[in-house]
């Protein structure tokens, strides 16, 4: 007859090596997984194409005389004022834009670094890319010009570093603009800047229905059609701004 272990040897023999991390929160066990990464990724750029859509129209006031963009700029300061103090719900916005900034970086690097990962060798033959097309292949460069891009508009049209634009006048956003773009190394990084922002643009507009479950082959190809308008219409409007000035059209 086989004598039974004490019940103390035998917790001992079961008990697991390393203790199991205690699970994180909702939302934070959702960001944990690849897929809650991917919908973070699509939300975030979600926010970024509407505050870009908004961005370019509101800077169609351009065209409309100095007034009309510096009434415009003012009015951004003054959402809600006095209800609120002045520049309150500007900052909620570009607190908000901060963030979804942030999550929508590192979600990225977080899929790119877990994808190199998942294959560490590249493919021994030539890869037939049809999924992936030559957009989705380009972020890896389009995301850090955009990036740079944002710091130095930043500092050229919001902040007025000195070193960038040397005739900045704060709440003078009709000359700002004029006296920046009309300096051609300025002008040509706006063009680069926003074409990369185009083919970046065209790839997330596309991709991210796919990154929610919107996939069906049905729509698939309105999905595309949608992305490139889409992407189309924000570069052309961005893009009219420094060669407007530069052919004098703006003064």
């Amino acid at each position: 007859m086989v004598q039974a272990r004490p019940q103390s040897t035998v917790e001992a023999a079961v008990r697991p090596i390393r203790k199991r991390p205690r699970p994180l929160p909702w939302p934070l066990s959702l960001y944990q997984a690849y897929v809650g990464k991917k919908w973070v990724m699509a939300i975030t750029g979600v926010i970024g194409l509407v505050f870009i859509a908004g961005h370019m129209f509101g800077n169609l006031k351009l065209y409309m005389g100095a007034e009309e963009i510096n009434h415009y700029a003012e009015g951004l300061r003054t959402v809600a004022y006095p209800l609120v103090p002045e520049k309150f719900l500007l900052w909620v916005m570009r607190v908000g834009l901060i963030v979804a900034f942030v999550l929508h970086v590192h979600a990225a690097y977080s899929i790119w670094s877990h994808n190199r990962k998942a294959r560490p060798t590249s493919y021994a033959s030539k890869r037939d890319y049809i999924a992936a097309d030559w957009a989705s292949r380009t972020m890896l460069w389009t995301g850090p010009i955009i990036l740079l891009f944002i710091g130095f508009h930043l500092a050229d049209l919001t902040w007025g570093v000195n070193a960038v634009n040397p005739d900045f006048v704060h709440g003078e956003v009709y000359d700002n603009v004029v006296f920046s773009l009309s300096r051609w190394p300025v002008a040509t990084i706006y063009v680069v800047a926003n074409l990369a922002l185009g083919i970046h643009i065209y790839h997330g507009a596309w991709s991210l229905f796919q990154s929610l479950g919107v996939n069906n082959p049905q729509i698939n190809q309105g999905r595309r059609i949608f992305a490139a308008l889409f992407a189309l219409a924000i570069v052309a409007g961005n893009i009219s701004f420094p060669l407007a000035v530069m052919l004098g059209i703006v003064e």
